[in-house]
């Protein structure tokens, strides 16, 4: 079973993405775990991530595409996988259909977490406010201008992926301002529709 799970920041994904893990038994593969794993191994293409991080450049999509391609043909990848956070832009997913078709694989879904932004600045003050009552510190992602920054380049960059899925008749969308396990429930019926054949 091979998913990408899309949506805005605060949308959810991270959490439904754990639910599928242990469920399924499938890994989450996120750009962030799997470059610092690759460095970390010392590959050759984290070797170049390692050398344009050092640098304090950003890494390109070629190589953050050649870290996907070689984290994906691991073993516990072989039943499948949740892709979080990747593909961002439309080069990011052609890459994916590309390296998916050389190795005769192709995406069972990819479900977009419906939400609404207004709703989720709420969130994100909410989380900020309990975390400051509770004494811990606000995570830097919960400062609603830094949230906003980021709701405004998912628009840029990551939503034509919307347009770009559903052309290909993958996109599911799911109301990601339900609560978790009403979000979780409508995952799994897109699943099922999705391995019948739907």
């Amino acid at each position: 079973m091979r998913l990408i799970l899309l949506g805005p920041p605060g949308a959810g994904k991270g959490t439904q993405a754990q639910r599928l893990v242990e469920k399924h038994g499938i890994p989450q593969l996120s750009t962030g775990d799997m470059l610092r794993a690759a460095v970390q191994a010392g590959t050759e293409v984290g070797k170049r991530a390692k050398a344009v991080m050092d640098a304090g450049e950003l890494v390109s999509d070629a190589i953050v595409n050649a870290i996907v391609a070689e984290r994906i043909d691991q073993p516990d990848c072989a039943k499948g996988f949740i892709l979080d956070g990747y593909p961002r832009t439309l080069v990011q997913a052609d890459a994916v259909e590309q390296m998916l078709s050389d190795r005769s694989q192709g995406l069972d879904a990819v479900i977009e977490l419906v939400v609404d932004d207004k709703a989720l600045v709420g969130r994100i003050v909410k989380r900020a406010n309990e975390a400051q009552a509770a004494g811990q510190p606000v995570r830097k992602d919960d400062n609603p201008t830094v949230f906003e920054e980021r709701l405004r380049e998912y628009y840029k960059k990551t939503s034509p992926l919307i347009g770009y899925y559903y052309a290909k008749g993958k996109l599911r969308s799911v109301d990601g301002m339900a609560d978790i396990d009403a979000v979780t429930e409508q995952i799994e019926a897109v699943l099922r529709d999705a391995t019948r054949g739907i």
